[in-house]
Parts: C-alpha cells; sequence; structure tokens
C-alpha cells in the first residue's frame, strides 16, 4: 500500500538516480539543510537553557516519571526548522503556527484529552487551548497546502496531511524521544525525493539525546513545530494520490491515546487525519530506545 512518500521507489529508479553528479549535488543538498537545522537547533538550545526568555519557571515541566525537566528544546526545535527551511515559505509557515499554537497550549493547556473534548467545548463556546491548537494548525496547514499546490482540491489535501502530520508528532510524544524517533522513521524515505524532510530530521536529532536521557522535553511547542514541518515535506513531493492516502492514513494514528483512559478523536472530522504513523510508527526496536528511565 503506497505510504507518505507515494513514489519513492519510482524516484530511486528513475534516470537521474544514476548520474553521478544529479546525486552527488542531491545528497549535499540534504546534507546541508540536515546540518543547518542541526547546527542551529543545538546552538539555540543551549542558549535557551542559559538564558530562558521570559518566566524561567515557565519552562519547567513534569515528565511521565514524575520528574521536573526543561522544556527549551521544543523552541530550539522549532528555530533550527524555520531557519533551515527557508526560503521555503509553506514550511515556515507551518513549523512557526506549530511553534506557537503549541506554546500556548504548553502554557495554558488544561487536563482534557482528545479533539472531541476540545470541539464539545467550543461548542458550548468555551476556547480550550485545544481548540486554538486544533484550529491554528488547521488554517496554516491549508494556508501552506495552497502555497504548495494550484488546484482546490491539492490544496485542502495538503492541508490535511501538513495538519494531520502536526497533530500526529504531538500524540505519539508521550515518553522520551518518541517524537524525535518518529521524525527520524518518518522523514528518513523522503529523503529520496527531496531535500525537506532533512529539515526536522536534523532538528530532532539534535535534541533527541538529550530528550532520552530525560534532561529536556519538546512539549507541544516543539513535537506540533515538527510534525508541520514534516507534514509540509510529505506534501511538497506527492500528488493527489499521495496525498489522499498520506492524509488518510495520518488522520487514523491520530486516534491514538495519549495515555491511558484519555479520549481519543471524533470518528469523522479531524479523526480522517489518523494513520501515518501505522505504517511509519518506530519499530519496536527504536521504540525500545526511550524505554530506559520510563
Amino acid at each position: 500500500m503506497p505510504g507518505p512518500w507515494t513514489g519513492v521507489a519510482g524516484a530511486v529508479a528513475g534516470p537521474s538516480a544514476v548520474r553521478p553528479a544529479g546525486l552527488l549535488s542531491a545528497v549535499a543538498g540534504r546534507a546541508v539543510r540536515f546540518a543547518v537545522a542541526f547546527g542551529a537547533t543545538r546552538v539555540a538550545h543551549g542558549q535557551l537553557r542559559r538564558r530562558p526568555p521570559g518566566n524561567p519557571e515557565s519552562w519547567e515541566r513534569t515528565n511521565h516519571a514524575g520528574r521536573t525537566v526543561h522544556a527549551q528544546a521544543g523552541a530550539a526545535v522549532a528555530f533550527g526548522t524555520a531557519l533551515a527551511a527557508l526560503p521555503g515559505a509553506p514550511a515556515v509557515l507551518a513549523t512557526v503556527a506549530g511553534a506557537v499554537c503549541g506554546r500556548h497550549d504548553d502554557l495554558r493547556g488544561d487536563e482534557r484529552r482528545g479533539f472531541r473534548a476540545h470541539l464539545t467545548a467550543l461548542r458550548d463556546g468555551e476556547v480550550t487551548s485545544g481548540a486554538v491548537k486544533l484550529l491554528g494548525i488547521g488554517a496554516a496547514g491549508l494556508a501552506a497546502g495552497a502555497l504548495l499546490n494550484e488546484r482546490p482540491l491539492d490544496k485542502v489535501l495538503a492541508g490535511v496531511v501538513v495538519a494531520g502530520t502536526a497533530h500526529l508528532v504531538n500524540l505519539v510524544d508521550v515518553r522520551p524521544g518518541r517524537a524525535g524517533l518518529l521524525v527520524l522513521g518518518l522523514g528518513a524515505p523522503g529523503l529520496l525525493r527531496g531535500s525537506l524532510a532533512a529539515v526536522p530530521m536534523g532538528a530532532a536529532a539534535a535534541v533527541l539525546a538529550d530528550d532520552l536521557a530525560e534532561r529536556t522535553m519538546l512539549g507541544d511547542m516543539g513535537a506540533h513545530a515538527l510534525g508541520a514541518a514534516l507534514g509540509t515535506a510529505v506534501a511538497a513531493v506527492n500528488g493527489r494520490l499521495g496525498l489522499a492516502v498520506s492524509g488518510d492514513r495520518s488522520g487514523r494514528r491520530c486516534g491514538v491515546r495519549r495515555a491511558k483512559g484519555d479520549e481519543g478523536p471524533p470518528a469523522g472530522g479531524w479523526g480522517r487525519v489518523r494513520g501515518l504513523a501505522r505504517a511509519s510508527a518506530p519499530a519496536p526496536a527504536l521504540t525500545r530506545v526511550g524505554e530506559p528511565g520510563r
């Protein structure tokens, strides 16, 4: 079944794949973008840890094990991703929107989980932080999709892929390293089709060791920023069929629960933006990397 990077096999087998000069140029382009994202994220992470912006306590979080860790990694990956994505407006827009909406939820989020809970509150006239993320990232995804495509249907499908992938990465960020491993696992096949996938991969790799060691966490800010950039990379290299398949599969997987007892999304609407991770979630061997300290 086609995956998020539909057409990868064709890209590998195509005539341009066997041209040494073209291949070297492509590899160099991907390596540069990965390195820029990695380096910018590392520098930003160090600076943010030494001098947290605003109230330092606002960057502290309690992780799954009850330990207090800092969340500056989220701002760092957002910065590194946006910088390395330049001059690509769709990726920068999606990344910044994901980071802003995620940061809002980090600061003002409550115990409600699942799209249904936030949509129910919105129907009752209450704008929750989850609703801000849902609507804000959704709008940014559609805007990015509009910049990537010309036909209305393709714009909408691309928007669903961007927003759905942003929510997907955030939903799996329930244990150390899970989100970063997912971004690396999903992004790797995309390197065969374009250089944009290297951007979120480089940023995720820059803080992965600290995340796994429970010295930091991405928070909603970092997870949504990485996911939005990754979704843009998927949308940028797929036609209508690839977008439809990716959007459906990423939608189905967004039904994953954040924790035991958490509410999942509704069967319709954004509940369709789930499943990309069923074929693309980190393999069991990778998932076990995040096991120590749980």
